[in-house]
């Protein structure tokens, strides 16, 4: 939960307001479908901005630019570790979008539903490229986590695939029960695990899903069957990782950028420093999304995200054309032709 949240139809200085209860409306396989056609269209993520970061008094604020078709937008986060302790958010923000050649300012979106979304409909991109072809539903999915990031994960691929069964790998407490619950809810059979007895929900999965805030690996990466998908994206930090060398040295890695990889992915960085991976071998997925390369035969498939700011203004686009669609379907009629106009006031 966020701080930011707008009644439906607010607007501020002519922008409309999106709350975090109207960006989780917009469909996942929008969002999914959304950043796919970007990729498809040509947009290179290597040529994309980066983000920046400003060390703050109490932590430090994201700052994420981005421009494509008409759109500009940036989203300022800001993250602050000792909230939590505070009962409040670590992540708050907002992304705020400009549209038309005249760049009028459109929508201020919640930064944290906002991420909330992006992130896993990237990885949902990421798996719907990632799956073999021979893979047969109903699938077996292991999450780690259980915050929003498990909780998107997880609904996101309930929602695009054949999903039977899901295991939830977090410490015991209130947030995992709630997340387990949650899902359980939707009719898929739930088992909720701690980290220390993960080993046969890692060794059955045929995704796994790693969105905690770990700085060293979760697993034995050996335990990973050889056909399945690992997505990790708890980390964006080059010091900090969710998965061994065991699973990097194993597998085929694609990666949102080399660029954006290089300056943060510790799941990427250190095996790369150990000599268990070379910078040549990591495969973009907008190569496997426009066809460009193919994944080889064998071996885990491993996706590493660590969120772009691309991504931030084409789904923010998605959930403000998707909000917009909802307010004319939900407005007053106008007068008829036989009605007389409405009198000012």
């Amino acid at each position: 939960m966020t701080e930011f949240a707008a009644p439906t139809a607010a607007t501020f200085a002519g922008m409309r307001l999106i709350g975090a209860a109207d960006v989780a409306r917009t469909p996942i396989r929008a969002a999914v479908d959304a950043l796919e056609t970007a990729l498809v269209e040509g947009l290179d993520p290597e040529r994309q901005p980066p983000r920046s970061r400003l060390a703050t008094a109490t932590g430090e604020l994201l700052v994420m630019p981005a421009t494509r078709n008409g759109h500009t937008g940036c989203k300022l986060l800001t993250s602050t570790p000792d909230n939590p302790g505070r009962d409040r958010p670590l992540i708050q923000g907002a992304f705020l979008l400009f549209t038309g050649p005249e760049q009028r300012p459109a929508a201020i979106v919640d930064g944290a539903g906002l991420t909330n979304l992006r992130t896993p409909a990237m990885s949902a991109l990421a798996v719907r490229h990632l799956l073999p072809p021979t893979t047969a539903g109903p699938l077996r999915l292991a999450v780690f986590g259980a915050g929003p990031q498990a909780l998107g994960h997880a609904e996101a691929l309930l929602a695009l695939h054949d999903v039977g069964a899901v295991t939830v790998v977090a410490r015991p407490g209130p947030r995992r029960d709630r997340l387990a619950a949650r899902l359980a809810g939707t009719g898929v059979a739930v088992d909720a695990r701690d980290p220390a007895s993960a080993a046969a929900a890692v060794r059955g999965a045929d995704v796994i899903c790693c969105c905690t805030s770990a700085a060293t690996p979760l697993f034995d990466g050996a335990l990973v069957r050889a056909d399945a998908v690992v997505v990790a994206i708890g980390s964006h930090s080059p010091r900090a990782r969710e998965v061994d060398d065991t699973l990097v040295a194993r597998s085929h890695v694609v990666v949102e950028s080399r660029a954006s990889t290089l300056r943060e992915a510790g799941d990427v960085v250190i095996p790369l420093a150990a000599g268990v991976l070379r910078e040549d071998e990591l495969i973009p997925l907008h190569h496997l999304v426009t066809g460009r390369d193919r994944l080889p035969d064998g071996g885990p498939r491993l996706f590493k995200g660590t969120g772009m700011p691309w991504q931030d203004l084409v789904v923010a686009v998605e959930v403000h054309r998707s909000q917009l669609a909802r307010d004319a379907a939900t407005a007053p009629a106008g007068p008829t032709d036989g009605d007389p106009p409405a009198e000012p006031d």
